[in-house]
């Protein structure tokens, strides 16, 4: 039986993938659309790469990961997997505050649909 503490190995994942996913789209729609041709997209893409606030979502895409190895060295993959979906929710509800991204009656039923499954399948 895993300890509660261990639930901040699960937490540290979902927060640091969440930041990651909004970084990264915030930055890269601040820089505009990726260019036709091979080499600007390569100059676009090195651009990308050097911008502080996109190496630190990269950054916190790894912690997350390592976070979700420690994770599974103490949960089973059954068990831990499904907290997952509260990404669905929390990218949903961040990108509208942070991104001004739209909010659909769609998006919040697919969401929905998402976490249901999500949790019908973990029991």
């Amino acid at each position: 039986m895993p300890s509660p503490f261990n639930y901040l190995y699960i937490v540290a994942t979902i927060v640091f993938t969440v930041y990651g996913q909004l970084i990264l789209k915030w930055r890269i729609t601040h820089f505009g659309a990726l260019p036709v041709a091979l080499f600007g997209k390569l100059k676009f893409l090195l651009f990308l790469l050097l911008d502080p606030w996109i190496f630190s979502g990269f950054l916190a895409v790894f912690l997350g990961s390592l976070a979700w190895m420690a994770a599974m060295t103490k949960f089973e993959l059954s068990h831990a997997y499904p907290f997952m979906g509260l990404n669905f929710a929390l990218l949903l509800l961040f990108s509208v505050w942070f991104l001004n991204e739209p909010l659909t009656v769609q998006k919040i039923l697919g969401v929905a649909l998402i976490m249901g499954g999500t949790a019908v399948g973990a029991m």
